[in-house]
């Protein structure tokens, strides 16, 4: 039987089971923490949730927070997450929320309950979207460290979530997309329309070039010994035409041009109405709200600085010829600055 107290202009939910509380939550309305106790309640009974302590579940399944534990530890390998950074509060509520899930029986429902209790405290759409992203690419990544195969749950609750409005855009242009939303993409367009399609996203990431200077790439303007590509025409303020420049293809960007086949003229032999025709049916059907593939150019920049590329070598690759162009380019995350 749960209670429902209120401390100090708030409201405390307590689920017991034999007279002794297993679970508590505080909430700002009496309304979200009823809620949240009658969910409690009907998961404990559909053995969703241990009837005993949170802790007492991992014993008998793998919940959400085994695997939030498991992805924190593989960051910490590779690029730690820092304690005062968005990702780590993001993470902090996910498994405030959904810890004690078995990772198993996680439902489109469970992640309705959380962006409606997230709604409650105060996100809008575009953090739930957020936080569904990097829900995503925890199971993404920890399932594959615990060599697990989990159902699909975030792809699944996507279109109604969006139908809800529990997700959505943010008020102004400063899309950035999630690591697990440009994966989805990445791999419903290679599943749909081909490798070369799901290449051009990557790319685009990578590069922080627009849709037309891609498709225009061409085998004859690539340096192989400096790893340099010729941009011809480049969008210039004055200049409509002879604006070519020489831009630097860094990391993984050698790596995937190369890789692509040498059968004619152009590297990405697509046309760019249909490339952002199937981008846009792409995020359409993974319930990916309010991304353009322009975006991507704003990921690329932004990517840049977070590594600790300066304001002049930026430039060098994305051809802005002013930091108040540029700036525009640019949403930094601030716990990025950590780095």
């Amino acid at each position: 039987m749960a209670s429902i107290i209120e401390v100090k202009g708030k409201w405390r939910a307590q689920v017991r089971r034999r007279g002794q509380p297993v679970y508590t939550r505080t909430f700002a309305t009496k309304a979200a923490a009823e809620r949240w106790a009658r969910q409690v309640e009907v998961d404990i009974d559909r053995g969703q949730l241990a009837p005993g302590s949170p802790g007492a579940a991992a014993s008998r399944v793998v919940t959400l927070a085994d695997l939030i534990k498991t992805y924190r530890e593989l960051r910490d390998q590779a690029r730690p997450i820092s304690d005062s950074s968005t990702e780590h509060y993001t993470l902090n509520h996910l498994e405030h929320h959904l810890g004690a899930r078995d990772v198993l029986r996680l439902n489109a429902q469970d992640l309705v309950g959380y962006c409606s209790a997230r709604k409650d405290e105060g996100a809008g759409p575009y953090t739930c979207n957020m936080d569904i992203g990097k829900l995503g690419t925890v199971l993404r990544y920890a399932a594959l460290a615990r060599k697990l195969t989990l159902p699909d749950v975030v792809g699944q609750a996507r279109p109604l979530l969006s139908h809800l409005g529990l997700i959505g855009g943010g008020g102004k242009r400063e899309r950035r997309p999630t690591e697990d939303e440009l994966q989805r993409l990445v791999d419903y367009l290679q599943a749909q329309h081909g490798p070369a399609f799901a290449d051009v996203v990557r790319f685009a990431v990578l590069t922080a070039m627009r849709r037309g200077e891609i498709v225009r790439l061409r085998w004859a303007d690539v340096d192989e010994a400096k790893r340099l590509v010729l941009v011809r025409d480049r969008k210039h303020p004055r200049r409509k035409l002879g604006n070519d420049e020489w831009i630097p293809l860094l990391g993984d960007a050698w790596t995937l041009l190369q890789s692509q086949p040498r059968d004619g003229e152009l590297i990405f032999p697509l046309h760019e109405q249909t490339l952002s025709k199937y981008f846009r049916w792409a995020c359409q059907a993974l319930a990916i709200p309010d991304l353009h593939f322009h975006d991507l150019r704003h990921e690329g920049t932004s990517r840049l600085f977070e590594v600790g590329y300066e304001v002049q070598q930026v430039a060098l690759v994305t051809g802005h010829k002013s930091w108040n162009q540029l700036r525009r380019y640019t949403q930094l995350r601030p716990e990025d600055l950590h780095r």
